[in-house]
């Protein structure tokens, strides 16, 4: 009866490891398709906002409570009015309706970048030194993957971090999010 026990235990165990490597693999195809389907809709909605003399600022296409979210972070020198928020909005709509109709169903949701504005260019890093910002990398420095200081730009393709009295340089292409904070 104690083997019997013993055995049932391992089988529901390795159930349960298989299942999280199903699910970790269908993670991996989801954000595969995720970033897919972000290119694309850059390609499309980049060319549309520089007609408009709005900068395309970042692409977000992900799964949240309500469902998918396909959102474009978008502004202009001299501020962005939400009248410019929902010309995008009705532009990109029919376009998408055209190009995305493999996609499913979303929303598309087009705002303004905000007091926690991404940083999603390499430019960025410098046009907004000085400013305080959080920074999370896919693999971590020193045991560490979430960093907040004051930027101090990019040089090549290191983005320099002040926390406290340390300076933290960070390779560009280890850096999955950043925004600047308040």
């Amino acid at each position: 009866m104690f083997l019997k026990r013993e055995f049932l235990a391992t089988v529901k165990k390795n159930k349960r490891h298989s299942k999280r490597k199903v699910e970790s693999k269908d993670l991996r195809q989801g954000r595969a398709n995720e970033q897919k389907v972000v290119k694309q809709v850059w390609s499309l909605a980049e060319p549309l906002c520089g007609s408009e003399g709005l900068e395309l600022i970042q692409v977000e296409y992900q799964r949240e409570p309500a469902g998918r979210i396909l959102r474009l972070y978008v502004d202009k020198p001299d501020g962005i009015k939400l009248d410019d928020c929902v010309g995008v909005s009705r532009q990109m709509s029919d376009i998408l309706d055209v190009n995305l109709a493999d996609v499913g169903p979303y929303s598309l949701e087009v705002t303004s970048p905000g007091s926690e504005r991404p940083l999603a260019k390499k430019e960025d890093f410098d046009k907004f030194k000085g400013n305080r910002a959080k920074i999370k990398t896919y693999q971590p420095l020193n045991g560490r993957k979430n960093y907040t200081g004051v930027l101090l730009g990019i040089s090549g393709d290191e983005v320099s971090l002040q926390i406290d009295e340390q300076i933290i340089a960070l390779a560009y292409t280890n850096i999955s999010k950043a925004h600047l904070i308040e």
